[in-house]
């Protein structure tokens, strides 16, 4: 017997489907041919990735991508207004 693959989207659509109870577990993986246990793994992966993107992980701003990327945004700011201020300092020194 060969293993099925699952898409992310199946894999979602059957963990919603038992999640609404409209159907028991044991019903809903009989119909897709999977066993309870995979069905509970999908849940909990699911439940679990959820968690962790409404946790406080995940900054106000964003992900911690656009986080990093608007840090180091301000650093090139500051930075560029440095060299702007050393080179006005160097040139009232030449002058």
């Amino acid at each position: 017997m060969t293993r099925r693959k699952w898409s992310a989207e199946q894999k979602l659509a059957i963990i919603i489907q038992g999640l609404k109870a409209n159907i028991s577990v044991s019903d809903l993986c009989r119909e897709h041919g999977i066993s309870q246990v995979q069905y509970y793994k999908w849940r909990d992966q699911f439940l679990e990735g959820a968690k962790e993107r409404l946790s406080s992980k995940r900054s106000k701003n964003g992900t911690p991508e656009q986080t990093k990327i608007k840090q180091l945004e301000r650093i090139i700011g500051q930075q560029t207004v440095t060299i702007e201020i050393l080179k006005k300092i160097q040139n009232l020194e030449i002058d």
